[in-house]
Order: C-alpha cells, then sequence, then structure tokens
C-alpha cells in the first residue's frame, strides 16, 4: 500500500495559489523581489506542498477526505514551480482500520518536506 504522488506546477501556479489562500508574500509571486532577497527565483507556498502531501494521503484512503484523521509534516526545503514534485510514502502500520504512513515530498534531491506522517482511516 505505498503511495506515488507525481505533480509538475506550472509557472503560474503560486499566483493561483497565493489568490485562493490570501498570502501574497513577494518570493512567491515576484521574481526580483525573490532574487533580492537572496532566492534563485520564486518559490512554492510550503501549504501548497503540504497539500500535495495530503491528497497523496488521500488517494490511500479511496480518494475520501474525510478518511484523513491526522497531518503532521515538517518543512525542509523550498519548492520550486516548473519542476516535477514527488510525494512517496510507505505505510508504517496498520492497526485497528487505521494506517499510518511516513510521507516524504521531494524535487530530485530536494526534500522539501520529510519526516511527515499521515494518519488514515481505511
Amino acid at each position: 500500500m505505498d503511495v506515488e504522488l507525481k505533480v509538475t506546477p506550472d509557472k503560474y501556479l503560486p499566483h493561483r495559489y497565493a489568490g485562493a489562500s490570501g498570502d501574497f508574500n513577494p518570493i512567491h509571486i515576484d521574481p526580483e523581489f525573490a532574487k533580492a532577497v537572496g532566492l534563485p527565483n520564486t518559490i512554492l507556498h510550503g501549504l501548497y506542498m503540504m497539500g500535495l502531501v495530503a491528497r497523496s494521503a488521500t488517494e490511500v484512503a479511496g480518494g475520501d477526505p474525510r478518511k484523513l484523521k491526522k497531518l503532521s509534516v515538517q518543512f525542509r526545503g523550498m519548492g520550486a514551480p516548473e519542476t516535477e514534485i514527488t510525494v512517496s510514502g510507505t505505510v508504517k502500520s496498520v492497526d485497528d482500520g487505521t494506517a499510518v504512513i511516513d510521507v516524504v515530498a521531494a524535487q530530485g534531491d530536494n526534500q522539501t518536506i520529510r519526516n511527515a506522517e499521515a494518519e488514515i482511516q481505511l
């Protein structure tokens, strides 16, 4: 019951996410500003990356988001638009109809989220 989700966010995703979330921090949407503060370019919102982790766990639970009972993550790196994100998980335990999944989100060798754990109802 291992899981893997692959997503490549387009260059406009941070703009759409900013509008949906209300987080218009210029490091996400303004390349010149991002570079001026020492970033290579704009970066993805951390909560967007966390949402991908939740989505992957939800898919294991048959696509029903109500079955995601608990989610914890550690943000460990910055994600970039136009670069494939792989969210992978391994079932750690199954007990009494509940599965605990260890999850990592990465862009190549850059683990943006690690030490994540999702608890889903089966």
